[in-house]
């Protein structure tokens, strides 16, 4: 998998942001200070989408910092539950978003923004109303509560035209069987960012994590 070079104005697509990276860090940042050098960290290690979650009062003021200070990185938002999220994340320099499920809203507001959008799936009916909505590109989440990889065998059968970025519970351990699936593109992961790391502001240990998750591609 490799990184593929695109203008500074490019509007992503789904599968452009899924196909980037076999890894998606999923980041809870506290504080704004460590935004910038958690990001560069992260892109040192050739990890550059980076999913920001609406978790902190900050998180949007991470967001902002990193679209703004960090040249290479293509920050998106994750955690979108409502309209009201996604468009205030759009105006702080997110450039895709990610959401826990899948609502009508959610789906319209992102795509009306113009916001490439990974809606969460757990089951059928969520897949099926994902693609009513013009998606076909979808998280699956909780990936190991909701049936792991059984499921994501299951759902291949009925929705051969879906690709999934499973996460929740995903580990550098589990995380390439998942990859090994045909309807996985990437997958989500908290563990590249742990939350000491980023506390005792070690930044070599996260660009580590970085280009560990980087091999899963091979």
């Amino acid at each position: 998998m490799s990184i593929k070079n695109y203008p500074n104005d490019h509007k992503f697509t789904a599968l452009e942001v899924m196909q980037d990276s076999p890894v998606i860090p999923v980041i809870v940042v506290d504080e704004v200070a460590d935004a910038v050098p958690m990001a560069k960290a992260l892109l040192e290690g050739g990890i550059r989408m980076l999913e920001v979650t609406l978790r902190t009062p900050k998180a949007l003021s991470v967001i902002e910092a990193i679209s703004k200070e960090v040249s290479g990185v293509v920050v998106g938002v994750g955690t979108v539950r409502n309209a009201e999220q996604a468009e205030s994340a759009k105006r702080a320099g997110a450039r895709f978003a990610v959401s826990p499920g899948i609502t009508a809203e959610v789906a319209r507001a992102c795509r009306d923004l113009g916001l490439a959008l990974l809606p969460g799936v757990a089951t059928a009916s969520e897949v099926m109303l994902a693609l009513e909505e013009g998606y076909s590109e979808l998280k699956f989440f909780p990936a190991v509560q909701a049936g792991g990889i059984k499921m994501l065998q299951a759902f291949a059968g009925p929705f051969t035209d879906v690709k999934f970025c499973p996460t929740g519970g995903i580990n550098l351990v589990n995380a390439r069987e998942f990859l090994s699936l045909k309807n996985v593109v990437c997958v989500g992961g908290s563990w590249l960012v742990p939350q000491k790391a980023i506390e005792d502001k070690d930044w070599k240990q996260i660009t580590t994590l970085a280009r560990e998750a980087r091999t899963l591609a091979i």
